[in-house]
Protein backbone atom coordinates (compact mmCIF):
# COMPACT_ATOMS: atom_id res chain seq x y z
CA UNK A 1 0.00 0.00 0.00
CA UNK A 2 0.73 3.30 -0.48
CA UNK A 3 1.53 5.47 2.85
CA UNK A 4 -0.59 7.38 4.08
CA UNK A 5 -0.67 10.03 7.15
CA UNK A 6 -3.13 9.14 9.39
CA UNK A 7 -4.19 13.05 9.42
CA UNK A 8 -4.64 12.69 5.52
CA UNK A 9 -7.05 9.56 5.86
CA UNK A 10 -9.10 11.87 8.76
CA UNK A 11 -9.44 14.33 5.87
CA UNK A 12 -10.08 11.99 2.83
CA UNK A 13 -13.15 10.16 5.00
CA UNK A 14 -14.54 13.45 6.73
CA UNK A 15 -13.98 11.51 10.34
CA UNK A 16 -12.74 13.33 13.45
CA UNK A 17 -9.35 12.12 14.78
CA UNK A 18 -8.45 11.59 18.20
CA UNK A 19 -5.33 10.76 20.21
CA UNK A 20 -3.82 13.58 19.20
CA UNK A 21 -0.63 11.05 17.63
CA UNK A 22 -0.41 11.53 13.73
CA UNK A 23 1.54 8.02 12.18
CA UNK A 24 2.47 6.65 8.86
CA UNK A 25 -0.29 4.04 7.62
CA UNK A 26 1.19 1.65 5.35
CA UNK A 27 -1.76 -0.90 5.53
CA UNK A 28 -5.29 -0.80 6.12
CA UNK A 29 -6.91 -4.20 7.28
CA UNK A 30 -10.49 -5.03 8.68
CA UNK A 31 -8.90 -8.19 10.03
CA UNK A 32 -7.75 -7.83 13.27
CA UNK A 33 -5.27 -10.93 13.50
CA UNK A 34 -3.98 -9.68 10.03
CA UNK A 35 -2.94 -5.61 11.85
CA UNK A 36 0.89 -5.28 12.37
CA UNK A 37 2.99 -2.33 12.84
CA UNK A 38 1.95 0.84 10.60
CA UNK A 39 -1.83 -0.69 10.79
CA UNK A 40 -4.80 0.84 10.36
CA UNK A 41 -7.44 -1.36 11.24
CA UNK A 42 -11.48 -0.27 10.51
CA UNK A 43 -13.82 -1.59 12.94
CA UNK A 44 -16.58 -2.90 10.63
CA UNK A 45 -20.11 -4.32 12.45
CA UNK A 46 -21.01 -7.15 10.53
CA UNK A 47 -23.93 -9.39 10.53
CA UNK A 48 -22.01 -11.78 12.24
CA UNK A 49 -19.12 -10.20 14.46
CA UNK A 50 -18.70 -6.68 15.39
CA UNK A 51 -15.28 -5.62 14.13
CA UNK A 52 -15.17 -2.95 17.37
CA UNK A 53 -14.63 -6.03 20.02
CA UNK A 54 -11.28 -6.62 17.88
CA UNK A 55 -9.54 -3.39 18.64
CA UNK A 56 -7.30 -4.77 22.02
CA UNK A 57 -6.58 -7.34 19.90
CA UNK A 58 -5.46 -5.18 16.77
CA UNK A 59 -3.87 -3.27 19.17
CA UNK A 60 -2.02 -5.59 20.80
CA UNK A 61 -0.24 -6.81 17.06
CA UNK A 62 1.01 -3.40 16.97
CA UNK A 63 -2.02 -1.06 14.57
CA UNK A 64 -0.79 2.23 14.52
CA UNK A 65 -4.35 3.32 14.76
CA UNK A 66 -8.44 2.35 14.48
CA UNK A 67 -10.77 3.56 12.06
CA UNK A 68 -14.27 3.42 14.12
CA UNK A 69 -17.92 4.18 14.87
CA UNK A 70 -17.62 4.37 18.53
CA UNK A 71 -15.05 4.70 21.17
CA UNK A 72 -12.28 2.32 21.56
CA UNK A 73 -12.49 1.28 25.16
CA UNK A 74 -9.12 0.33 27.29
CA UNK A 75 -6.59 1.51 24.84
CA UNK A 76 -4.90 4.37 24.50
CA UNK A 77 -4.63 4.12 20.71
CA UNK A 78 -5.08 7.14 17.75
CA UNK A 79 -8.61 6.71 16.53
CA UNK A 80 -10.43 8.42 13.71
CA UNK A 81 -14.18 8.40 14.58
CA UNK A 82 -16.71 8.37 11.80
CA UNK A 83 -20.18 7.78 11.12
CA UNK A 84 -20.06 4.92 9.22
CA UNK A 85 -16.62 2.65 8.97
CA UNK A 86 -17.55 1.07 5.88
CA UNK A 87 -18.33 4.67 3.69
CA UNK A 88 -15.10 5.93 5.35
CA UNK A 89 -13.50 3.07 3.72
CA UNK A 90 -14.70 4.30 0.41
CA UNK A 91 -14.10 7.34 0.89
CA UNK A 92 -10.17 6.77 1.39
CA UNK A 93 -10.34 4.41 -1.41
CA UNK A 94 -11.39 6.92 -3.77
CA UNK A 95 -8.91 9.36 -2.59
CA UNK A 96 -6.14 6.74 -2.60
CA UNK A 97 -6.94 6.40 -6.68
CA UNK A 98 -7.60 10.52 -7.51
CA UNK A 99 -3.82 11.06 -5.40
CA UNK A 100 -2.12 8.32 -8.16
CA UNK A 101 -4.19 9.34 -11.21
CA UNK A 102 -3.74 6.37 -12.74
CA UNK A 103 -5.09 4.31 -15.29
CA UNK A 104 -8.77 2.34 -14.02
CA UNK A 105 -10.59 -0.16 -15.96
CA UNK A 106 -14.02 -1.25 -14.60
CA UNK A 107 -15.45 -5.06 -15.29
CA UNK A 108 -18.67 -6.00 -14.69
CA UNK A 109 -21.06 -8.01 -16.42
CA UNK A 110 -23.37 -11.36 -15.13
CA UNK A 111 -20.78 -14.00 -16.45
CA UNK A 112 -16.93 -14.26 -16.93
CA UNK A 113 -16.28 -11.04 -14.45
CA UNK A 114 -13.29 -12.52 -13.15
CA UNK A 115 -11.72 -14.23 -16.30
CA UNK A 116 -12.11 -11.19 -18.27
CA UNK A 117 -10.27 -9.32 -15.29
CA UNK A 118 -7.59 -11.97 -15.89
CA UNK A 119 -7.51 -11.35 -19.06
CA UNK A 120 -7.22 -7.68 -19.41
CA UNK A 121 -4.64 -7.35 -16.27
CA UNK A 122 -2.58 -9.81 -18.16
CA UNK A 123 -2.53 -7.58 -21.34
CA UNK A 124 -2.06 -4.54 -19.62
CA UNK A 125 1.03 -6.05 -17.38
CA UNK A 126 2.85 -6.59 -20.95
CA UNK A 127 3.48 -2.52 -20.62
CA UNK A 128 1.96 -1.30 -17.51
CA UNK A 129 2.45 -2.52 -13.62
CA UNK A 130 -1.05 -3.88 -12.66
CA UNK A 131 -3.23 -3.58 -9.56
CA UNK A 132 -5.97 -6.65 -10.11
CA UNK A 133 -8.47 -7.28 -7.71
CA UNK A 134 -7.47 -10.79 -6.02
CA UNK A 135 -10.32 -13.62 -5.06
CA UNK A 136 -13.99 -12.66 -4.39
CA UNK A 137 -13.15 -8.51 -3.71
CA UNK A 138 -15.37 -7.04 -5.90
CA UNK A 139 -18.13 -5.67 -4.06
CA UNK A 140 -18.92 -2.61 -1.81
CA UNK A 141 -16.53 -3.81 1.09
CA UNK A 142 -14.27 -5.82 -1.38
CA UNK A 143 -13.24 -2.88 -4.22
CA UNK A 144 -12.16 -1.00 -0.97
CA UNK A 145 -9.91 -3.20 0.04
CA UNK A 146 -8.43 -4.43 -3.57
CA UNK A 147 -7.21 -0.51 -3.94
CA UNK A 148 -5.92 -0.60 -0.45
CA UNK A 149 -3.11 -2.97 -2.60
CA UNK A 150 -2.18 -0.45 -4.25
CA UNK A 151 1.53 0.65 -4.74
CA UNK A 152 3.77 3.31 -6.15
CA UNK A 153 4.85 1.55 -8.89
CA UNK A 154 1.23 0.65 -10.10
CA UNK A 155 0.17 2.32 -13.29
CA UNK A 156 -3.43 1.02 -13.73
CA UNK A 157 -5.75 -1.15 -11.56
CA UNK A 158 -8.09 -3.35 -13.26
CA UNK A 159 -11.22 -2.95 -10.94
CA UNK A 160 -13.71 -6.59 -10.81
CA UNK A 161 -17.07 -4.79 -9.64
CA UNK A 162 -19.92 -6.99 -8.65
CA UNK A 163 -23.63 -6.03 -7.18
CA UNK A 164 -27.16 -7.47 -6.84
CA UNK A 165 -29.29 -4.71 -6.63
CA UNK A 166 -29.78 -1.25 -7.69
CA UNK A 167 -27.59 1.57 -6.86
CA UNK A 168 -24.91 -0.65 -5.90
CA UNK A 169 -22.89 -0.24 -9.29
CA UNK A 170 -23.36 3.32 -8.78
CA UNK A 171 -21.56 2.96 -5.64
CA UNK A 172 -18.79 0.88 -6.61
CA UNK A 173 -18.03 3.58 -9.56
CA UNK A 174 -18.06 6.79 -7.25
CA UNK A 175 -15.54 4.93 -5.50
CA UNK A 176 -13.31 3.40 -8.78
CA UNK A 177 -14.44 6.52 -11.49
CA UNK A 178 -13.06 3.92 -14.12
CA UNK A 179 -12.36 5.70 -17.29
CA UNK A 180 -12.83 2.13 -19.30
CA UNK A 181 -15.96 0.48 -18.47
CA UNK A 182 -15.90 -3.55 -19.62
CA UNK A 183 -19.48 -5.33 -19.51
CA UNK A 184 -19.34 -8.81 -20.67
CA UNK A 185 -22.68 -9.58 -20.84
CA UNK A 186 -26.36 -9.60 -19.20
CA UNK A 187 -27.97 -12.74 -17.80
CA UNK A 188 -30.41 -14.52 -15.38
CA UNK A 189 -28.76 -13.64 -12.29
CA UNK A 190 -30.02 -11.61 -8.91
CA UNK A 191 -33.55 -12.01 -10.12
CA UNK A 192 -34.50 -11.40 -6.51
CA UNK A 193 -33.54 -7.85 -7.15
CA UNK A 194 -32.94 -6.94 -10.30
CA UNK A 195 -36.15 -8.57 -12.19
CA UNK A 196 -35.54 -9.38 -15.28
CA UNK A 197 -32.64 -8.66 -17.80
CA UNK A 198 -33.62 -5.09 -18.36
CA UNK A 199 -33.31 -4.74 -14.67
CA UNK A 200 -30.05 -6.60 -14.51
CA UNK A 201 -28.76 -3.76 -17.55
CA UNK A 202 -30.14 -0.88 -15.79
CA UNK A 203 -28.28 -1.60 -12.80
CA UNK A 204 -24.49 -2.82 -14.99
CA UNK A 205 -24.87 0.91 -16.99
CA UNK A 206 -24.66 2.24 -13.99
CA UNK A 207 -20.81 2.01 -13.75
CA UNK A 208 -21.04 4.67 -16.81
CA UNK A 209 -22.49 7.19 -14.30
CA UNK A 210 -18.83 8.76 -13.60
CA UNK A 211 -17.65 9.04 -16.99
CA UNK A 212 -15.80 11.91 -18.07
CA UNK A 213 -14.90 13.30 -21.82
CA UNK A 214 -12.40 11.13 -23.57
CA UNK A 215 -13.12 8.15 -21.32
CA UNK A 216 -14.45 4.73 -23.39
CA UNK A 217 -16.79 2.06 -22.66
CA UNK A 218 -16.01 -1.64 -24.42
CA UNK A 219 -19.04 -3.89 -24.51
CA UNK A 220 -20.05 -7.66 -25.84
CA UNK A 221 -22.19 -6.45 -29.57
CA UNK A 222 -23.38 -10.21 -29.21
CA UNK A 223 -25.56 -9.48 -26.02
CA UNK A 224 -28.83 -8.71 -27.12
CA UNK A 225 -29.36 -5.97 -24.82
CA UNK A 226 -25.46 -4.49 -24.37
CA UNK A 227 -25.83 -4.05 -27.95
CA UNK A 228 -28.87 -1.76 -27.64
CA UNK A 229 -26.29 1.48 -25.89
CA UNK A 230 -25.41 3.77 -28.38
CA UNK A 231 -24.32 6.97 -26.82
CA UNK A 232 -23.41 7.83 -22.96
CA UNK A 233 -22.55 11.36 -22.22
CA UNK A 234 -20.92 11.31 -25.68
CA UNK A 235 -19.19 8.28 -25.61
CA UNK A 236 -19.69 5.38 -28.51
CA UNK A 237 -19.46 2.13 -27.03
CA UNK A 238 -16.67 0.18 -28.44
CA UNK A 239 -18.03 -3.46 -29.13
CA UNK A 240 -16.75 -6.94 -29.59
CA UNK A 241 -17.89 -10.60 -29.90
CA UNK A 242 -17.87 -12.87 -32.84
CA UNK A 243 -19.86 -10.94 -35.34
CA UNK A 244 -17.96 -9.46 -37.74
CA UNK A 245 -20.13 -5.81 -37.60
CA UNK A 246 -18.30 -5.36 -34.09
CA UNK A 247 -15.58 -3.31 -34.02
CA UNK A 248 -13.13 -5.91 -32.56
CA UNK A 249 -13.80 -9.84 -33.68
CA UNK A 250 -12.91 -13.58 -33.83
CA UNK A 251 -13.04 -15.70 -37.00
CA UNK A 252 -11.01 -18.29 -37.89
CA UNK A 253 -11.95 -20.39 -34.83
CA UNK A 254 -10.00 -23.58 -34.32
CA UNK A 255 -11.16 -25.38 -31.17
CA UNK A 256 -8.50 -27.54 -29.57
CA UNK A 257 -10.85 -28.98 -26.49
CA UNK A 258 -9.95 -28.70 -23.07
CA UNK A 259 -6.56 -26.89 -24.47
CA UNK A 260 -8.39 -23.97 -25.42
CA UNK A 261 -8.98 -22.43 -29.26
CA UNK A 262 -6.81 -20.58 -31.91
CA UNK A 263 -8.91 -17.95 -33.63
CA UNK A 264 -7.50 -14.78 -35.30
CA UNK A 265 -9.22 -11.27 -33.82
CA UNK A 266 -9.79 -8.44 -36.01
CA UNK A 267 -9.51 -5.12 -35.01
CA UNK A 268 -10.04 -1.21 -36.62
CA UNK A 269 -6.58 -1.26 -37.52
CA UNK A 270 -5.40 -5.05 -38.08
CA UNK A 271 -5.27 -8.62 -37.85
CA UNK A 272 -3.34 -11.04 -36.38
CA UNK A 273 -3.55 -14.97 -34.45
CA UNK A 274 -3.83 -16.34 -30.65
CA UNK A 275 -4.18 -19.23 -28.87
CA UNK A 276 -6.18 -18.34 -25.70
CA UNK A 277 -5.32 -20.91 -23.61
CA UNK A 278 -8.33 -21.77 -21.54
CA UNK A 279 -11.24 -23.64 -23.47
CA UNK A 280 -14.89 -22.67 -23.97
CA UNK A 281 -16.06 -19.83 -26.69
CA UNK A 282 -16.69 -17.53 -24.02
CA UNK A 283 -12.72 -17.01 -23.17
CA UNK A 284 -12.54 -15.89 -26.94
CA UNK A 285 -15.25 -13.39 -26.04
CA UNK A 286 -12.66 -12.20 -22.70
CA UNK A 287 -9.93 -11.97 -25.33
CA UNK A 288 -11.60 -9.91 -27.54
CA UNK A 289 -12.77 -7.59 -24.61
CA UNK A 290 -8.86 -7.84 -23.32
CA UNK A 291 -7.76 -6.59 -27.15
CA UNK A 292 -10.40 -4.12 -26.87
CA UNK A 293 -8.83 -2.35 -23.97
CA UNK A 294 -5.08 -2.96 -24.83
CA UNK A 295 -5.68 -1.39 -28.29
CA UNK A 296 -7.03 1.99 -26.18
CA UNK A 297 -4.28 2.08 -24.50
CA UNK A 298 -2.17 1.96 -27.43
CA UNK A 299 -0.39 -1.58 -27.00
CA UNK A 300 0.84 -3.40 -29.81
CA UNK A 301 -0.58 -6.76 -31.21
CA UNK A 302 2.48 -8.87 -30.58
CA UNK A 303 1.33 -6.98 -26.02
CA UNK A 304 -2.22 -8.08 -26.86
CA UNK A 305 -1.19 -11.47 -27.84
CA UNK A 306 1.36 -12.31 -25.06
CA UNK A 307 -1.00 -10.90 -22.38
CA UNK A 308 -3.56 -13.62 -23.75
CA UNK A 309 -1.37 -16.48 -24.01
CA UNK A 310 0.34 -15.83 -20.61
CA UNK A 311 -3.26 -15.74 -18.66
CA UNK A 312 -3.00 -17.28 -15.19
CA UNK A 313 -5.23 -19.98 -13.99
CA UNK A 314 -7.22 -18.77 -11.01
CA UNK A 315 -9.06 -21.40 -7.73
CA UNK A 316 -13.06 -21.88 -8.42
CA UNK A 317 -12.80 -19.97 -11.95
CA UNK A 318 -12.32 -22.67 -14.72
CA UNK A 319 -9.57 -23.76 -13.46
CA UNK A 320 -8.27 -27.47 -14.75
CA UNK A 321 -6.95 -29.67 -12.18
CA UNK A 322 -4.75 -33.49 -13.27
CA UNK A 323 -5.09 -35.12 -10.30
CA UNK A 324 -5.64 -38.12 -8.20
CA UNK A 325 -6.26 -39.81 -12.15
CA UNK A 326 -9.06 -38.16 -12.69
CA UNK A 327 -9.69 -34.33 -14.58
CA UNK A 328 -11.20 -32.20 -12.32
CA UNK A 329 -12.79 -28.89 -13.99
CA UNK A 330 -12.60 -26.41 -10.96
CA UNK A 331 -15.68 -23.82 -11.57
CA UNK A 332 -17.38 -23.74 -8.65
CA UNK A 333 -17.03 -20.24 -7.12
CA UNK A 334 -19.79 -19.55 -8.50
CA UNK A 335 -22.88 -19.90 -11.07
CA UNK A 336 -26.11 -19.03 -12.89
CA UNK A 337 -27.98 -20.08 -15.72
CA UNK A 338 -25.96 -18.81 -18.56
CA UNK A 339 -22.28 -19.93 -17.17
CA UNK A 340 -23.80 -23.02 -15.37
CA UNK A 341 -24.71 -23.93 -19.73
CA UNK A 342 -21.23 -22.83 -20.92
CA UNK A 343 -19.14 -24.90 -18.81
CA UNK A 344 -21.25 -27.69 -19.53
CA UNK A 345 -20.50 -27.13 -23.63
CA UNK A 346 -16.62 -27.11 -22.45
CA UNK A 347 -17.05 -30.08 -20.65
CA UNK A 348 -18.67 -31.88 -23.70
CA UNK A 349 -15.45 -31.04 -25.30
CA UNK A 350 -13.44 -33.65 -23.44
CA UNK A 351 -12.34 -36.39 -24.62
CA UNK A 352 -13.13 -38.75 -21.95
CA UNK A 353 -16.21 -40.06 -19.88
CA UNK A 354 -17.61 -36.71 -18.82
CA UNK A 355 -19.25 -36.01 -15.20
CA UNK A 356 -21.28 -33.17 -14.40
CA UNK A 357 -21.27 -32.80 -10.29
CA UNK A 358 -23.83 -29.64 -10.59
CA UNK A 359 -25.34 -27.72 -7.34
CA UNK A 360 -28.20 -25.15 -6.38
CA UNK A 361 -28.06 -21.78 -8.00
CA UNK A 362 -28.81 -18.58 -5.84
CA UNK A 363 -30.74 -15.36 -6.40
CA UNK A 364 -32.92 -16.41 -9.35
CA UNK A 365 -36.25 -15.60 -8.24
CA UNK A 366 -39.68 -16.98 -8.70
CA UNK A 367 -38.27 -18.30 -12.06
CA UNK A 368 -35.53 -20.35 -9.87
CA UNK A 369 -37.02 -23.33 -10.57
CA UNK A 370 -37.77 -23.30 -14.46
CA UNK A 371 -34.12 -21.83 -14.81
CA UNK A 372 -32.88 -24.85 -13.42
CA UNK A 373 -34.97 -27.24 -15.54
CA UNK A 374 -33.07 -25.25 -18.62
CA UNK A 375 -30.01 -25.98 -17.28
CA UNK A 376 -31.02 -29.98 -16.97
CA UNK A 377 -32.42 -29.80 -20.51
CA UNK A 378 -28.75 -28.24 -21.92
CA UNK A 379 -27.08 -31.49 -20.06
CA UNK A 380 -29.85 -33.95 -22.01
CA UNK A 381 -28.89 -32.16 -25.36
CA UNK A 382 -24.82 -32.59 -25.21
CA UNK A 383 -22.94 -35.87 -24.88
CA UNK A 384 -22.43 -36.17 -21.05
CA UNK A 385 -22.19 -39.58 -19.80
CA UNK A 386 -23.16 -38.90 -15.62
CA UNK A 387 -25.00 -35.48 -14.41
CA UNK A 388 -24.70 -36.15 -10.36
CA UNK A 389 -27.15 -32.90 -8.68
CA UNK A 390 -26.63 -32.02 -4.97
CA UNK A 391 -29.17 -29.63 -3.60
CA UNK A 392 -33.07 -29.47 -3.64
CA UNK A 393 -33.31 -27.03 -6.42
CA UNK A 394 -30.70 -29.29 -8.52
CA UNK A 395 -33.32 -31.92 -8.40
CA UNK A 396 -35.25 -29.96 -10.82
CA UNK A 397 -32.01 -30.14 -13.15
CA UNK A 398 -32.26 -33.81 -12.91
CA UNK A 399 -35.52 -34.05 -13.62
CA UNK A 400 -35.21 -32.32 -17.08
CA UNK A 401 -31.96 -34.37 -17.82
CA UNK A 402 -33.60 -37.35 -17.65
CA UNK A 403 -35.15 -36.88 -20.95
CA UNK A 404 -31.97 -37.91 -23.12
CA UNK A 405 -32.14 -41.80 -21.69
CA UNK A 406 -28.54 -42.36 -22.81
CA UNK A 407 -27.55 -39.81 -19.73
CA UNK A 408 -27.03 -41.18 -16.68
CA UNK A 409 -28.47 -39.18 -13.84
CA UNK A 410 -27.95 -39.35 -9.82
CA UNK A 411 -29.56 -37.20 -7.41
CA UNK A 412 -28.31 -36.31 -3.87
CA UNK A 413 -29.91 -34.32 -1.11
CA UNK A 414 -26.32 -32.66 0.38
CA UNK A 415 -23.10 -33.01 0.22
CA UNK A 416 -22.33 -36.11 2.86
CA UNK A 417 -24.65 -38.26 0.78
CA UNK A 418 -22.80 -37.65 -2.33
CA UNK A 419 -19.34 -38.32 -0.76
CA UNK A 420 -20.54 -41.52 0.70
CA UNK A 421 -20.92 -42.76 -2.82
CA UNK A 422 -18.66 -40.55 -5.31
CA UNK A 423 -16.01 -43.05 -4.73
CA UNK A 424 -18.46 -45.69 -6.88
CA UNK A 425 -19.72 -43.11 -9.32
CA UNK A 426 -16.49 -41.43 -10.55
CA UNK A 427 -13.97 -43.45 -12.64
CA UNK A 428 -10.40 -42.88 -13.13
CA UNK A 429 -9.62 -41.15 -16.25
CA UNK A 430 -13.15 -39.24 -15.75
CA UNK A 431 -13.49 -35.25 -16.67
CA UNK A 432 -15.54 -33.83 -13.98
CA UNK A 433 -17.03 -30.58 -13.78
CA UNK A 434 -17.56 -29.45 -10.27
CA UNK A 435 -20.08 -26.45 -10.53
CA UNK A 436 -22.49 -24.33 -8.07
CA UNK A 437 -23.22 -20.97 -6.54
CA UNK A 438 -20.73 -20.28 -3.89
CA UNK A 439 -22.89 -20.66 -0.92
CA UNK A 440 -22.99 -24.41 -2.15
CA UNK A 441 -19.49 -24.68 -0.98
CA UNK A 442 -18.28 -26.85 -3.80
CA UNK A 443 -14.89 -25.74 -3.29
CA UNK A 444 -15.09 -29.11 -0.61
CA UNK A 445 -16.07 -31.20 -3.47
CA UNK A 446 -13.08 -30.38 -5.53
CA UNK A 447 -10.75 -31.23 -2.31
CA UNK A 448 -12.67 -33.91 -1.62
CA UNK A 449 -11.93 -35.48 -5.38
CA UNK A 450 -8.06 -34.56 -5.38
CA UNK A 451 -7.57 -36.66 -2.37
CA UNK A 452 -10.11 -39.30 -1.92
CA UNK A 453 -9.31 -42.99 -3.44
CA UNK A 454 -11.91 -43.99 -6.60
CA UNK A 455 -12.97 -47.51 -6.51
CA UNK A 456 -12.15 -47.87 -10.14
Amino acid sequence: MITLKLSEIQQACGGELYGGKDADITNITTDSRKAVKGSLFAAIKGERTDGHNYIEAATRLGAAAVLCEKKPQNTEISYILTGSTLKALQDIAAYMLNKKNIIRVGIGGSVGKTSTKEAVASVLEQKFSVLKTKGNYNNNLGVPLTIFNLEEENEAAVIEMGIDDFNQMDELASIVRPNICVLTNIGDCHLENLGDRNGVLKAKTEMFNYLNEGDSIVLNGDDEHLSTVKCVKGISPVFFGLKPENDFYADGISDLGLNGTVCDIHTPDGVFNVHVPKPGIHMVYNALAATAVGRILNLSFEEIKSGIEEQENVSGRFNIINENGIRIIDDCYNANPMSMKASLEVLDKADTRKVAVLGDMGELGENEEKLHEEVGEKAAALNIDLLITIGSLSKMTAQAAMKNPKLKVVMFDDMEDFKAEAPKLIKKGDTVLVKASHFMKFDLIVNFLRETELDN
